[in-house]
Order: C-alpha cells, then sequence, then structure tokens
C-alpha cells in the first residue's frame, strides 16, 4: 500500500490487460481528491505532476514533495509520475526527488534528437530504479504542432522503444490535450496495431476529450495507461463556482476549494473502477 513504484502498478495493469488511470495533480485539494478517490475504489492510482503544475509552484520540489507525502500516508497503492517534462533537467530532478516514473516528452524534437535525449534520461532513471515514459507522434492540443488526426506509425514506435529503452509509450491515435467535451473519435485499429508492434504499455495522454465507451474500446484494443487531467478539472472547478453562488458572502477559500476536493472523489472513484475494468479477451 501507500507510495508505490509505478512499474509494480503498470506491471500489474499490463498483466491484466486492464486499464490504469493517471490523474494530474493541479494544488494540494486535487491532490488529496485524487487519493480519495482511489482509496473509495480501493484502487490504485497514479498521480502526475507536469512541467506547467511546476512552473505553477515556483518549482518541482514544492508539490513533488507534498505529493510524496500523502501518498506515503494513502491506504492504496499510489505512485508519483512526471508528465510532459521537455527539458532534461526537471526530468532528472524528478528522479532524484524520488518519482516512481517520468515522462520525457521529446516529441518536439527532430526523431534522431528525440531519440538521443529520451535515451539519455531513460539510462539516468533505469539507474535509479525509475521507470520511463516517452512520447512519440505528437498528441494534438498543446500547441497546435499538430491535428488530432495525425497518427504514430507502428513501425517508427518499435524502432523508437529499441533505441531508446522506454518502458511504456504514449501514442497518437486521435485524442487531443484539453479538450472540454468528449467527442475525439480514437482510431481502434492504430491502438491494435500498435499494441501489436511493441512489447511495453501503450499510454493514452488527451483521454479528456474521449467518451467512456472509446476509452474502454481503446483499453480493449491495446491501451493500458489513461491519463486524464482537464475531465476532472471540470468536477473541481463546477463545484467550486457552485459553492460561491450558493455562498455568496464566503471569505475562508477552504470551504469552496473544499468543496472542490470532495467533488473529485466519486467521479475519480468511477474512473479507475471504469478502467481496472476493461480488460482485453
Amino acid at each position: 500500500m501507500a507510495l508505490t513504484n509505478t512499474r509494480t502498478i503498470m506491471d500489474q495493469a499490463a498483466a491484466a490487460g486492464s486499464g490504469q488511470g493517471a490523474f494530474n495533480v493541479i494544488h494540494l485539494e486535487t491532490l488529496e481528491g485524487l487519493i480519495g478517490g482511489a482509496e473509495a475504489a480501493g484502487l490504485p492510482v497514479i498521480l502526475q505532476i507536469s512541467e506547467n503544475c511546476a512552473t505553477f509552484h515556483g518549482g518541482l520540489e514544492p508539490v513533488a514533495l507534498a505529493s510524496l507525502a500523502a501518498a506515503r500516508k494513502a491506504s492504496v497503492p499510489v505512485a508519483v509520475h512526471l508528465d510532459h517534462a521537455e527539458s532534461v533537467t526537471l526530468a532528472m530532478q524528478a528522479v532524484d526527488l524520488g518519482f516512481g516514473s517520468i515522462m520525457y516528452d521529446g516529441a518536439h524534437l527532430e526523431y534522431g534528437a528525440n531519440v538521443e535525449s529520451t535515451a539519455r534520461v531513460a539510462a539516468y532513471a533505469h539507474e535509479r530504479g525509475v521507470y520511463v515514459e516517452a512520447e512519440l507522434g505528437k498528441v494534438g492540443g498543446k500547441d497546435g504542432a499538430h491535428a488530432p488526426g495525425v497518427l504514430t506509425d507502428p513501425a517508427e514506435a518499435a524502432a523508437f522503444v529499441a533505441a531508446t529503452g522506454v518502458d511504456a509509450l504514449a501514442v497518437a491515435v486521435g485524442s487531443s490535450h484539453a479538450m472540454t467535451e468528449r467527442s475525439a473519435a480514437l482510431n481502434l485499429d492504430r491502438i491494435a496495431e500498435l499494441s501489436a508492434a511493441l512489447d511495453v504499455p501503450l499510454v493514452l495522454h488527451g483521454s479528456s476529450g474521449v467518451s467512456d465507451a472509446n476509452i474502454v474500446a481503446a483499453i480493449v484494443a491495446g491501451m493500458t495507461k489513461i491519463n486524464v487531467s482537464t475531465h476532472l478539472n471540470g468536477f473541481f472547478t463546477r463545484a467550486v463556482r457552485e459553492y460561491l453562488d450558493a455562498h455568496p458572502a464566503v471569505v475562508d477559500s477552504r470551504k469552496y476549494l473544499g468543496a472542490g476536493r470532495a467533488a473529485l472523489v466519486p467521479e475519480v472513484a468511477r474512473l479507475l473502477a471504469l478502467f481496472a475494468g476493461a480488460a482485453r479477451h
């Protein structure tokens, strides 16, 4: 229980052919709500801290240490993961801070440079027992570099994994980051092709824009790690708005942030159970 290496959680999900939820920490209240949801479901969770989140908090260490401390107190397995780090230095800092995994995102680089920098980060992390995720075929929505329809090539993905030694691969299969409507259409055939071509788990970024049914189908087709952020942020923010509308005189921020935190718990529990219950046959 409590703080767990990401490899343990991912290996279990991959062996079962099921999906594993990975949800983004924004601040302390989301951190607590995510763990509360995992405990309500009685299921493991991967907490993700993005490079953007670290920047918001003035550096990685404060939010990282809080997340690691909260994970240690949890009654279910909780892993702490660095999400979308484009900085090699930040990725290595996360390893040194005790993260169970890091996602180095070199997808903005030319292919050869992506391979070189990803392999360097992976070697550093593996020497210290840390699980490594990378990205190939940039997922849309981060900077508009590609339309969501751009897909990762299976042969290139297999070559990339072999050259870098990464443990999991985020792939472009039709989703897009920061979507507020669940209208993305995943290419299930491409997911199946990628799963057949690779011997590492596949990761779905931009899952907030994908319906429950499409995510389940993606897991059945071969997806393992399911990243969700914007969808859960919506639950938090709507609860805060509702509380402030109902209590216009409130000035204690714990009151409305507490409402946001509480709103995360049932949806986190539901998503974790949905993903875990979707298994490849």
